[in-house]
């Protein structure tokens, strides 16, 4: 296990410091800020105060490796916009994008195992077809619409749920989170469930083709053979294998579900990270966009190791060959 993780931390350093050149070339090569940030009336000396102090008037190659020499001691450069650190910034905008992603993961498993579960032990039940064309609704609607449409019949018709912003927080470990309070909880449960649809639809149709195939394994039948309940060869044998798919995916997908927060946030006016880069990127703050980025493809590298771990845990044949 030890060597398995040292050769994925140097695969992962290695990703890192890839992703930061394209990230950097990919950026800093379209557009101009200063066209932007200046304003129209300036003269030549002004602009030219500005582009240095920005220091935009170094070459590419030069203003790269600035940055990768500041990004090794944990600053990724001053916001063109707010002249504050950068990495400041989206840390602020963090735990509002976090925790948007993680309740709806947590939406997406509560909601679509069991869902998932009784459309594969069932298959031709009326019900389980309901479920598998919610499904198909569920992949096929766009983000944005649906959340229109639950502003439109929640907030403005019914007038259950608040439409906008993060509502009242409660400080845990000297972060401000929206789920420790009622208030929170209520504006936070559309954009959750807005932000959970797709991964609810995906759920449900991983879980019932892994229930549709495990349930015809020798090692099932077997339980069966020797009496076993049905509840008990469903949660024991049956929900332990496709667990192994399932959590695979959704940890993949969690990582997707922050860094493409970006069109919920916008339409709830939720103050995350992903309504942050919108912004950014409307102004050309170059070095807030470059550190979202690194952010998200640092992201990436956690889970996808937390989630090899996971898998080794619950699957005792790739620690087995991680062994040999």
């Amino acid at each position: 296990m030890t060597v398995y993780l040292l050769r994925r931390l140097i695969q992962a350093a290695l990703v890192m410091l890839a992703m930061s050149v394209i990230v950097f070339v990919g950026v800093y090569a379209i557009g101009d800020p200063v066209e932007i940030l200046i304003s129209p009336d300036a003269d030549q000396m002004e602009r030219e105060r500005a582009i240095k102090a920005l220091g935009l008037d170094l070459p590419l190659w030069m203003q790269y490796l600035s940055f990768l020499g500041n990004a090794l001691h944990g600053d990724l450069g001053r916001s063109f916009v707010f002249n504050e650190p950068a990495l400041q910034l989206i840390l602020q905008r963090m735990p509002a994008t976090l925790e948007l992603a993680l309740g709806a993961t947590f939406l997406a498993l509560v909601i679509g195992i069991p869902l998932g579960l009784y459309a594969g032990l069932k298959p031709h039940s009326p019900i389980s077809s309901g479920i598998m064309a919610g499904s198909i609704l569920g992949f096929s609607l766009p983000t944005f619409w649906v959340g229109l449409m639950l502003i439109m019949v929640f907030a403005v018709q019914l007038g259950w749920l608040p439409s906008t912003g993060r509502g009242q927080t409660a400080e845990l470990l000297g972060v401000q989170w929206s789920f420790l309070t009622r208030d929170g909880l209520a504006h936070m449960a559309m954009p959750a469930l807005n932000l959970a649809l797709f991964k609810i639809s995906l759920v449900v149709r991983l879980t019932r083709a892994g229930v549709r195939e495990t349930m015809l394994m020798d090692f099932v039948k077997f339980a069966r053979a020797k009496g076993l309940t049905n509840s008990r060869v469903i949660f024991v044998h049956v929900f332990k294998n496709i667990l192994i798919p399932v959590i695979t995916v959704v940890g993949l997908e969690l990582g997707s579900t922050i860094a493409f927060s970006v069109v919920t946030e916008s339409v709830f006016a939720w103050p995350g990270m992903g309504k942050l880069i919108i912004d950014s990127i409307n102004v050309l703050d170059r070095p807030v966009i470059v550190a979202y980025l690194m952010i998200i493809v640092f992201m990436f590298i956690i889970i996808n190791l937390t989630v090899d771990l996971m898998y080794s845990a619950l699957d005792p044949r790739v620690r087995l060959e991680g062994k040999a």
